[in-house]
């Protein structure tokens, strides 16, 4: 062979054994995350491909060469060693198949050459496990809000340029997040909740990347708060009104109810008019879980409820109203104009209605003025709820009926309202069956 000859076989050698590396020849597969190097002198640049990780113990990093070749050919893999600045030895196989795969990856820079006689192909790529560990805490707590804090760490992803070993970094553009279930709070990695739940409350804290590796920790909130919530049954009627109150706070102390009931609004007006003291429009202090209470007189009446919750030093409380007062009628009397005692069922009792009375004298008298009878209370009840009483049977005394005719009432009373509650008039007795 002539020295021409000689020349162009030692140019076709050296092309095959310095060639630039074709990227898409190697591929990462379960890789998370893929970039490539910013090599400041290097001239080509090489894939970077990112593994999630579970933490800095797990390597599953993997790459696969691949190749058109057929026939037996050489993988042989080498790994990058920024202490020396060179590549080193990982493996080599001789295979028959178009594929190799290496896998459990450490970080680094991977090469594998691929030889079948006189063809060389050569490939490259970083291979980087990243991983996070968050954590998270409530470090600031208090009856108004708290703070919690996340904290993290994660892999530092180093490369090197080839061609001078000078260390560069993997931008992972770290982003953090706080939520309560599904829906995100702050993107801070410290975060300020106000108006605190009235119950323990979870709450995530994730660290990503761009890459899609994260972190997450769980941080649980324990409430030194309290809500008060209380309703009333029922809230109007004819006085006396007897009201139950239902405690539904959330997350108070047992022991720690203040119930106050305040004076009617009419009473405040003309009696706390120029009061600045509020403990002054204050009637009654309980202490009750649930209590019951009877309101005696007419009126508009308030109500508010403070929960407390005691932790450590920490006293918490708050305080509820009732949306609308509670309302006891003013008092009234209504005298029926018929009565037919004919022993029918219907209408055989002289039945007067009261409302809010507190005490009433009614008497029945005959066309010739005489009292025939007296009825009188001194703590007109309300009857259970029907508001009326059995005045008269339409006996005499001695037990006989009264005659068929026209018969005159006088009331005299005061109801709950403090006001004088006076009525006349008459009324016809009719004994005929219908």
């Amino acid at each position: 062979m002539n020295r021409f000859g000689l020349l162009i076989i030692s140019i076709i050698t050296l092309f095959f054994l310095n060639q630039t590396p074709v990227l898409a020849q190697l591929s990462a597969p379960g890789a998370s995350g893929f970039d490539e190097t910013s090599y400041p002198t290097f001239a080509t640049a090489d894939s970077i491909y990112i593994f999630c990780a579970a933490d800095s113990l797990f390597t599953i990093g993997q790459l696969r060469a691949e190749t058109a070749l057929t026939g037996t050919k050489t993988f042989f893999w080498e790994k990058y060693n920024p202490l020396s600045a060179a590549f080193e030895f990982y493996l080599s196989e001789s295979v028959d198949g178009s594929s190799s795969e290496i896998t459990g990856l450490a970080d680094g820079c991977y090469r594998v050459t691929i030889t079948q006689g006189a063809t060389t192909e050569i490939y490259r790529a970083w291979v980087f496990n990243n991983w996070y560990t968050a954590d998270g805490a409530v470090t600031e707590s208090n009856c108004d809000w708290f703070k919690m804090e996340g904290t993290y760490k994660t892999a530092n992803l180093e490369y090197y340029d080839l061609a001078d070993n000078s260390e560069l970094q993997v931008s992972k553009d770290i982003k953090m997040e706080w939520k309560l279930r599904d829906q995100v709070i702050s993107s801070s990695q410290t975060t300020q909740i106000f108006n605190p739940p009235t119950q323990n409350t979870d709450y995530t804290f994730r660290v990503f990347d761009q890459y899609t590796c994260d972190g997450v920790a769980t941080v649980t909130y324990t409430s030194i708060v309290t809500k008060a919530i209380f309703s009333a049954n029922p809230m109007s009627g004819e006085g006396p009104l007897e009201v139950t109150f239902t405690n539904m706070s959330e997350n108070g102390d047992p022991n720690e109810y203040e119930w106050f009931f305040f004076y009617d609004l009419d009473y405040l007006k003309e009696n706390l008019g120029g009061s600045t003291n509020p403990d002054d429009s204050i009637m009654l202090i309980a202490y009750d879980q649930n209590p019951v209470y009877i309101y005696e007189n007419s009126g508009s009446y308030m109500v508010k409820l403070v929960s407390k919750k005691i932790t450590g030093n920490n006293v918490c409380a708050d305080t509820a109203y009732l949306d609308d007062y509670i309302v006891v009628d003013t008092s009234f009397v209504v005298v029926p104009n018929v009565f037919t005692p004919n022993g029918d069922g219907v209408n055989d009792l002289f039945l007067v209605k009261f409302w809010s009375m507190k005490s009433i004298r009614i008497s029945i008298f005959n066309r010739w003025g005489q009292r025939i009878h007296f009825w009188q209370s001194g703590d007109v009840q309300g009857f259970e709820g029907t508001y009326t009483q059995t005045v008269w049977d339409g006996r005499l005394m001695g037990g006989r009926f009264a005659s068929p005719g026209v018969y005159y009432y006088s009331v005299d009373g005061v109801g709950r309202d403090g006001k004088r509650r006076q009525k006349h008039g008459f009324f016809h007795l009719f004994r005929g069956k219908s």
